[in-house]
């Protein structure tokens, strides 16, 4: 029994192929997937997505690369409408990406600071992608939540160095864990993920990327989570039962909108 905690069902090389992809997903133990916006033009089938499956939920929100395209640029208030549908439980993903840099750094921070103060006003947690933008990443986190309500919310597929891992855990995220985690180039993600507490971890493929080992290589989906499972049962010196066990705790505790069907 696990959560896919980050995939993408409506990106191209799954939406093809949806149902199946759905089905195989139960036939590996996987009781909830959470489909991530990254547009707000595409919020609506991300949205229409979740309602055809009871297993599947969502959230909305612009990534970063998208922030400064037309008809991205979302207020606070225009989040928060959004996140009043049932199946939306999360707000992003959002962030920083220094590493593409597809839109000015400017705009990807404006945006981050909307998603948090939307995050704040609803109690919703939000999901956070960074990339080679630690030390900004950690500073408007901190810095956003210096009022009275704090955000909360994900390091969605960590893979930064360990001072952002440990600055998050400070301030109450989660850290979730991606098909990086199988590669073989990824010790020092693994030594960092060690000390990483068992109840803050999370699983997920952000799917179609990623795809663990020994699928690497192949459009990655939401049953794969199990092998990037296996791997952290390793890393963590648990069992698998563990590890299944404590991130599904983990996802529906902060992920606390989402209803846990089994």
């Amino acid at each position: 029994m696990l959560v896919d905690s980050h995939c993408h069902l409506d990106y191209e090389a799954l939406a093809k192929d949806r149902n199946n992809i759905v089905t195989r997903a139960r036939e590996a133990g996987i009781i909830c997937m959470l489909n991530i916006a990254t547009t707000h033009r595409d919020f609506h089938q991300v949205k229409k997505t979740s309602e055809l499956f009871d297993d599947v939920v969502c959230s909305v929100g612009v990534h970063p690369h998208h922030v400064h395209e037309e008809g991205e640029t979302l207020t606070s208030e225009d989040i928060i409408n959004l996140t009043s549908h049932p199946k939306v439980v999360g707000i992003g993903e959002t962030g920083l990406d220094y590493y593409y840099n597809h839109a000015p750094r400017d705009q990807q921070i404006d945006s981050f600071r909307t998603h948090i103060r939307a995050g704040i006003a609803t109690d919703l947690p939000i999901i956070v992608h960074s990339r080679d933008a630690e030390e900004d990443t950690a500073r408007i986190l901190y810095e956003e939540g210096q009022g009275m309500r704090k955000p909360r919310g994900v390091l969605h597929c960590f893979s930064s160095r360990r001072i952002l891992a440990e600055k998050a855990l400070e301030m109450g995220f989660y850290i979730s864990l991606s098909g990086i985690i199988t590669f073989k180039k990824s010790q020092e993600l693994r030594d960092i993920v060690k000390d990483v507490p068992l109840d803050r971890l999370l699983v997920e493929t952000d799917s179609p990327f990623l795809a663990p080992e020994p699928y690497r290589g192949k459009p990655c989906e939401p049953s794969y989570v199990v092998n990037t499972a296996k791997v952290l049962a390793s890393v963590k010196g648990v069992s698998l039962d563990v590890i299944e066990r404590q991130t599904t705790d983990n996802f529906f505790h902060l992920f606390n909108k989402a209803p846990r069907l089994t």
